[in-house]
């Protein structure tokens, strides 16, 4: 029953908050400013892309309105330590207060029951069963020995009864609306302190607090079991990126696994090459010499064989067919700096340093690292101006690539590390593969940067 009735009640405050929500909306919006100037709105480019409100950028963002800094300031004050100690003063004053319109004194039996009914209402937080054991014990004694209902220990009262439905088990809170019931009887029987009020009413009040406790109870269960639903999903969400990302960087290195395995294969082929045709182009060979060429060719047809078995076991797709062009270099980036140019970006190459050939597997690497941050320009920065830097100094080769941002989305612009995820996965597997650095993000003058630096040591033109 006490169920029932707190959620009838709630339903018909939930229907008068429906009622009075034109009003209400007109009294919110004057309080938070009406004559504020809306903020120009943002472009959308026909293809759905949000980009930033024409007319240049927004200005300073506007002052909080009052009402949500007196919101901020009673929600922090509600949470506090002292906000049980304060509001339950408040009320024990008030009710002090109140003796004297109803030509009470202070000191007397009346303030003493008064006191009694408020006071622990202080420590309700910290010992709410004490409390209202001892606030509902002295309004049911002063109502019984005859003395005067005041308003504060009224509402003391029937809000201890609230937050004892709120904390309560069901089976409890039913225990307890019987009992208040059954007392509201004994003291219209047995006392006439109740006399002015109608017993209906006296009745309603008491099961409609318990009722409401008893919401409330049930709403904050539901919004507990919804934020544990919230973090578990995060959590699950959490996992599943990090597989994600797992997966991507196993796809990124079988990638760079075939890629590679054509480097190694040419030059194993060649020395399988040169060892088998040795015997016939070098004249008077010892038997021993023959037989050591045919054993190099032998080793390096199972090195090769090898490799093949090891590529099929990385292979992502097993139905992928291998590449069969060769590998590109750093003498073809002219060639993939035409090819951004012709897609509808600006791009422009610039080297420093002493030009030298270096390893094959370091220039497919630097290539690739180009390669993929002009697809992230043209994807995520369309119409941007593209600077790419090649910097060969004494033990490494500096690679940068930067864009100048320009058109990029408002809503990418501090996410475009994410949005580039798999593509900066593949960029750092390549760099940290060969032992060297790699960094991406954005820069503080705008637009986003790439840079990548690839040891080259001992290597040699293979």
């Amino acid at each position: 029953m006490v169920t029932a009735v707190g959620q009838v009640l709630l339903w018909i405050i939930t229907g008068i908050t429906r009622l009075l929500r034109p009003l209400t909306n007109r009294l919110v919006a004057a309080l938070y400013g009406r004559n504020t100037p809306p903020a120009p709105p943002p472009y959308v480019a026909p293809d759905g892309t949000l980009y930033a409100p024409r007319g240049g950028p927004p200005g300073p963002p506007p002052r909080t309105p009052p009402l949500v800094r007196w919101a901020r300031a009673w929600r922090r004050f509600g949470t506090s330590w002292w906000y049980g100690p304060v509001t339950g003063a408040v009320l024990a004053l008030a009710a002090l207060f109140e003796l004297p319109l109803h030509h009470l004194d202070a000191v007397s039996l009346n303030g003493g029951f008064a006191l009694a009914s408020t006071v622990p209402l202080m420590f309700r937080r910290e010992s709410l069963r004490p409390a209202a054991a001892i606030t509902l014990g002295a309004l049911a004694a002063s109502l019984l020995s005859g003395q005067a209902l005041l308003a504060t220990t009224a509402f003391a009262g029937l809000y201890t009864l609230f937050l004892l439905a709120q904390q309560l088990p069901r089976q409890s809170t039913g225990v307890l609306g019987v009992g208040s019931v059954v007392t509201v009887a004994v003291v219209y029987l047995a006392a006439g302190s109740l006399d002015q009020i109608p017993w209906p009413a006296a009745v309603v009040a008491v099961v409609a607090a318990l009722g409401l406790g008893d919401a409330r109870r049930t709403v904050e269960t539901a919004e507990a079991s919804m934020d544990e639903e919230r973090e578990r999903n995060s959590e699950t969400l959490t996992r599943l990126n990090a597989v994600q990302h797992e997966q991507a960087v196993l796809r990124e290195r079988a990638r760079i696994a075939r890629e590679l395995h054509d480097v190694v294969a040419h030059s194993v082929s060649m020395i399988a090459v040169q060892a088998e045709t040795a015997p016939y182009t070098m004249r008077d060979l010892s038997p021993e010499a023959k037989k050591g060429f045919a054993e190099v060719a032998g080793a390096a047809r199972e090195a090769l064989e090898e490799m093949r078995r090891l590529l099929s076991v990385l292979r992502a797709d097993p139905g992928t067919e291998p590449e069969v062009t060769p590998q590109p270099r750093l003498d073809r980036l002219g060639e993939l700096i035409d090819s951004h140019r012709g897609a509808g970006g600006q791009a422009q190459l610039s080297v420093h340093g002493s030009v030298r050939p270096l390893s094959t597997t370091i220039e497919l690497s630097a290539y690739r690292i180009v390669q993929e941050a002009l697809t992230n320009a043209r994807r995520h920065a369309p119409g941007s101006r593209v600077r790419v830097e090649l910097n060969y100094l004494g033990d490494r080769l500096a690679v940068r690539v930067v864009d100048d941002g320009t058109s990029v989305p408002v809503t990418k612009v501090e996410d475009r590390t994410k949005v580039m995820g798999h593509g900066l996965v593949g960029m750092r597997e390549r760099a940290t593969m060969l032992g060297g650095r790699f960094a991406a993000g954005p820069r503080t003058e705008g637009g986003f940067a790439v840079q990548a630096e690839l040891p080259v040591g001992q290597n040699r033109h293979s």
